[in-house]
């Protein structure tokens, strides 16, 4: 689901829905934010400092903020499968009040189908502007948004049927079933087992199944098969907004987030000496490498904002996770590195040339900033 749906958008009266609505949680609007501050201009004004400071710690950062050729993991790697994951953990906080009221599952599945339908239509927009409709060939049809909208959608739909234990069975089955598949489905002129670019099973079922335009001419990771690993870190992300909506002390709640999420970083380490460590791919030891890493960083943020109390510094991620959908977009039809140009350019240019790009990212940042406290402040919310 994008953004977040922490509150049912049906409507009700008043009293009901204070007495019922789960409560709103900072942590999960911060932890958005600080995931989709890395797309809004941090990522690339860390990732510009590097070799440029002499600090190795900067230099250290600024290549984590890269994606891997092929195999491997940086944490720009965890940045997508966070918000699969924060997705997820929304969806329980959005249906709860629902179903305590009995609306019909029908009605549900529908919702979560329009959203679908509406944020795969922005993710065509999103990645062929400018979008030629009469030129279906070279339309790319795998997209970010358009995933996020099917995860939420499979999420939903099992959220509503299964229990929590046998909805992780059932990421369980999708992660060895894939596994499986590409170790074991031979793979026209490669074989069964190949993992490289060119001879994957993933590249070869999206070259051969796929309509329009593939990101790599050759290759996907936002088409097809893909999709199936992708959709666990969403199903995942429900059985932990089960956990954060439950009457479960916070203790027991932080407990039950940290140690499974621990567990999930070993298993996907250790399964990944295997079955490689790969975005690219969504490879299952990368599908818990990076669930286990959420899972760990929305107990941190649970326990530091919402069970200590220490909040103040939340609000500037705040700001940006309560309308990330503006901030994913804003980004690909404003041009705000010209206008921070235009804006401060005039001071960035008595500093060293060396540092002029990472200042012109840092301006791009505050505007981005700006414009997302201006809705915040006018209670202008983007939600689909």
């Amino acid at each position: 689901m994008l953004p977040d749906p922490q509150t049912d958008a049906a409507p009700s009266p008043v009293a009901t829905e204070t007495a019922r609505k789960p409560p709103r949680l900072l942590s999960i609007d911060a932890l958005r934010g600080f995931d989709m501050l890395l797309i809004a201009g941090g990522g690339t004004f860390i990732e510009l400092l590097k070799g440029k400071t002499g600090l190795a710690w900067v230099d250290w950062l600024g290549e984590q903020l890269t994606h891997p050729a092929w195999h491997g993991f940086t944490f720009y790697d965890f940045i997508f499968p966070l918000f699969l994951f924060l997705a997820g953990v929304s969806i329980p906080f959005s249906l709860r009040n629902s179903l305590e009221r009995g609306v019909d599952k029908a009605v549900l599945y529908r919702k979560a189908l329009r959203r679908w339908g509406i944020l795969f239509l922005l993710g065509i927009l999103d990645k062929n502007v400018p979008l030629d409709l009469f030129d279906p060939a070279h339309i790319r049809f795998g997209t970010v948004l358009g995933r996020i909208g099917l995860a939420g959608f499979v999420a939903t739909v099992l959220f509503l049927n299964f229990s929590t234990r046998q909805r992780l069975l059932s990421v369980a089955g999708i992660l060895v079933a894939y596994y499986a598949a590409l170790f074991l489905i031979p793979v026209p002129g490669y074989g069964a087992g190949d993992l490289s670019f060119e001879g994957n099973l993933v590249g070869w079922f999206d070259r051969t199944f796929m309509p329009g335009r593939l990101l790599q001419k050759t290759y996907d990771e936002l088409a097809l098969l893909t999709q199936f690993p992708a959709m666990c870190l969403t199903i995942i992300g429900t059985v932990a907004g089960e956990i954060l909506v439950s009457d479960k002390t916070d203790r027991t709640k932080l407990v039950t987030l940290i140690v499974p999420g621990l567990y999930a970083i070993a298993v996907g380490v250790l399964w990944g000496l295997h079955f490689p460590i790969n975005k690219h791919l969504w490879s299952s030891s990368f599908i818990l490498l990076t669930a286990g890493m959420a899972l760990n960083f929305l107990a941190l943020f649970y326990g530091i904002i919402d069970v200590l109390g220490y909040r103040r510094w939340a609000f500037f991620f705040k700001v940006i996770g309560m309308n990330s959908i503006v901030v994913y977009l804003a980004y690909r039809f404003i041009d705000f590195d010209q206008t921070s140009q235009r804006l401060f350019g005039g001071l960035i240019k008595y500093t060293a040339e060396q540092w002029h790009d990472s200042l012109r990212a840092l301006g791009s940042l505050a505007l981005v900033w700006t414009m997302l406290y201006i809705l915040y402040r006018t209670k202008i919310f983007v939600k689909i």
